[in-house]
């Protein structure tokens, strides 16, 4: 089974998150994508909480239609499973190529994350 979130990427969102503490305004380019293989889900995540690192940030889409900017607990997505009982994957070939407030604005325009 593959790692949700790789070691070096752990140490990005780390990396980020310490950012986000000493700068609101950052805007930084997701660095992992998770989704769900079956049930619409995903989660394109830029940061971990420095003091609680079970606790990611990004932008989130349930598969409802309506994404959001939010919190996540890691630990939560390693046992969510969608219909089948699949886990959350990592898409392994997913480069960012705009920051996560672009991710954003254009989940908003058409109800779900573009990726």
């Amino acid at each position: 089974m593959t790692k949700l979130i790789t070691d070096e990427q752990r140490a990005l969102l780390l990396a980020n998150g310490r950012k986000s503490v000493e700068n609101p305004h950052f805007d930084p380019l997701p660095a992992v994508k998770l989704f769900t293989p079956n049930a619409g889900a995903t989660w394109l995540l830029t940061e971990i909480d420095p003091d609680d690192q079970d606790i990611a940030f990004g932008l989130c889409d349930l598969g409802q239609g309506f994404p959001e900017l939010g919190y996540v607990s890691l630990t939560e997505l390693e046992g969510l499973r969608g219909r089948w009982g699949l886990p959350i994957e990592r898409d392994m070939y997913f480069m960012a190529d705009k920051p996560i407030s672009g991710y954003a604005r254009q989940a908003r325009l058409v109800g779900r994350i573009v990726a």
